[in-house]
């Protein structure tokens, strides 16, 4: 209903609260907290059409500054409304737009509201847009997805016959059920129906799969408690088994599942069905990205197309499989990538994360047993159990099994999406990418994102697994390797990624609310040559706060906030 009233209005005013609590039986307070939570719903007046322009430190290189300071000596400033009072521009975090940075996403709130993307953009693109949509006539969002731009392996026959994960998307994409058939799609699904529950879950389990979310749990894991409750121990067979794909890939930097659901929806659904035929659900959840229309566009028809076909719904194949799929969008909230706030989400509360144990698996969405996991992982099962798990095994090393997509941002010659098998050195998937751009001299590499760590040139010889990276205290993270010259003050990166997680924390543990913010301070402080007491003091202060919301936040974000400070105070000494 929020979703509802902001894209009719552009914003939600005190009356339409009222009518939300009435109409839910749900209290004033509770709505208010909910719509006050997310970023991308407004509470204040403003007029219908918003440009969202990206700020964040992938644009940035890219740009997004001078992009900003012309908007604001064209439109006036951030913030304050422009076009005659119909319009305003803001601000904004990643977008997820990073290899087409600098990035814009302009809405446009009416009885059929529309948003669109403007990537790669500028500020006469920016302000004609908005024009067109005071007008009323904001075109809709292109229905085609960039291959050249957005995979740019695939417009090299050398590597375009390597992907596997993007192989239907480097032909053009699989957006048709038609296309997904004749590009090989569904035969994992085929195949999982013959084998069973639990000789699919063997393949996977054999495969050595892990979670490409960050965490890199293993996959099987998570299905065989799930497994266990529902096909073997013959435990609580009544209740309700769900299976979540994390679609908010929010970490700055981050991109990969966006281009995997716009080019290639059907994968995704596959995996879902896969893991809903091992574990006993007969629901599954996307919780899509707020700022991903096309992906939301392109997910929806690939489920009303898997409905109509059998692919979804009460008897699948004529198996007697039920499955069905819905989709949830977020609203502007990174701490919603961590699947406890994940859950509360989707049940419409505010997106705090629960404590932990118990597990998702003991008592996940709706308090019932639930299996999460993010797009890339799941696009992998179908390949795993039609190819069987022993072939993807193979590939990579023996602790980081299979290949990896890896968001390519920054001062790189070719940004984009990139798939290799795990274990080639970060110096060779920067030469894929075709070196660095800018001054053309590498000063930094982030990998894993603003949760992530900074890197030095002298470390690029590191091989991209789970393994090697944590051996040099580094994360693969989310796939995130951002690059940046040796023209980029990196005490402003790191100030911005600590605004970041100033704006981002959900404020619920207090080691996290308030470590945020200090160490925001603390940094602007260094910046402007003002420490408290020594600078060499106020690092000391900075690791200690850094420390304590590792040790007591309540989830990741929280425990993640100093990472890639204490990395980058580890490897450079930036302030003296």
């Amino acid at each position: 209903m929020l979703h509802a009233i902001q894209n009719r209005i552009g914003w939600i005013s005190l009356g339409a609260l009222n009518y939300v609590s009435l109409r839910l039986d749900v209290s004033p307070a509770e709505v208010h907290g909910v719509a006050s939570f997310y970023g991308m719903f407004s509470l204040k007046p403003r007029p219908p059409v918003v440009a969202h322009v990206c700020d964040d430190i992938a644009c940035v290189t890219r740009g997004s500054e001078t992009l900003c300071d012309e908007l604001e000596g064209m439109l006036g400033p951030a913030g304050s409304p422009c076009s005659g009072g119909c319009a305003i521009w803001l601000r904004s975090q990643c977008l997820g737009l990073c290899e087409r940075a600098p990035a814009a996403l302009v809405s446009s709130a009416c009885e059929q509201s529309r948003e669109r993307v403007l990537a790669p953009t500028s500020a006469e693109a920016v302000r004609s847009l908005i024009n067109e949509a005071v007008q009323g006539r904001l075109p809709a969002e292109p229905d085609v997805l960039n291959v050249q731009t957005s995979v740019p392996q695939a417009t090299y026959k050398s590597e375009a016959s390597s992907l596997r994960l993007l192989h239907r998307v480097g032909q053009g994409g699989a957006s048709t059920l038609e296309a997904y058939h004749r590009l090989g799609g569904y035969e994992g699904l085929r195949k999982a129906l013959d084998l069973g529950p639990d000789r699919t879950l063997r393949e996977l389990s054999t495969s050595k799969l892990l979670g490409r979310g960050g965490a890199a749990f293993p996959t099987a894991k998570k299905w065989e408690a799930l497994f266990l409750q529902r096909h073997l121990l013959q435990q609580d067979s009544a209740r309700a088994h769900y299976v979540v794909c994390n679609a908010d890939e929010s970490e700055p930097g981050t991109f990969k599942d966006r281009i995997l659901m716009e080019g290639d929806p059907f994968a995704v659904l596959e995996g879902m069905t896969i893991a809903g035929f091992v574990t006993g659900a007969r629901q599954g959840y996307i919780y899509l990205r707020g700022e991903y229309p096309l992906a939301g566009k392109r997910m929806q028809l690939a489920i009303d197309a898997a409905n109509e076909n059998e692919f979804l719904g009460a008897n699948i194949l004529g198996s007697g499989l039920e499955f069905n799929i819905e989709i949830r969008r977020g609203a502007g909230a990174y701490i919603c990538g961590e699947e406890t706030a994940l859950f509360n989400s989707i049940e419409g509360y505010r997106g705090e994360p629960r404590n932990k144990p118990p597990f998702p698996t003991q008592s996940g969405l709706f308090r019932q047993p639930t299996t999460v996991n993010n797009v890339e992982t799941l696009v992998n099962v179908p390949h795993i159990i039609s190819e069987g798990g022993a072939a993807f095994a193979k590939l990579g090393t023996d602790n980081s099994a299979g290949t990896r997509l890896f968001c390519l941002c920054g001062h790189v010659a070719r940004p984009g999406v990139y798939e290799i098998a795990m274990g080639i050195t970060l110096r060779r998937l920067i030469d894929l990418a075709g070196g660095v751009v800018g001054s053309g001299k590498l000063q930094a590499v982030l990998l894993g994102g603003a949760a992530g760590t900074f890197v030095g040139p002298q470390e690029l010889e590191t091989p991209l697994t789970f393994e090697a990276t944590r051996a040099i205290g580094a994360t693969l993270g989310s796939g995130v390797v951002m690059l940046f010259d040796d023209t980029v003050d990196l005490r402003h990166v790191l100030l911005r990624i600590a605004s970041f997680f100033r704006h981002e924390t959900c404020g619920q543990c207090v080691p996290c609310r308030v470590g945020v913010v200090r160490q925001q301070e603390a940094l602007q402080r260094l910046l402007n040559s003002k420490p408290l007491g020594s600078a060499a003091q106020e690092i000391t202060m900075l690791r200690e706060m850094g420390q304590a919301m590792r040790d007591a936040s309540i989830c990741g974000l929280g425990q993640t906030a100093a990472s890639a400070l204490e990395s980058a105070l580890q490897r450079w000494r930036l302030f003296s």
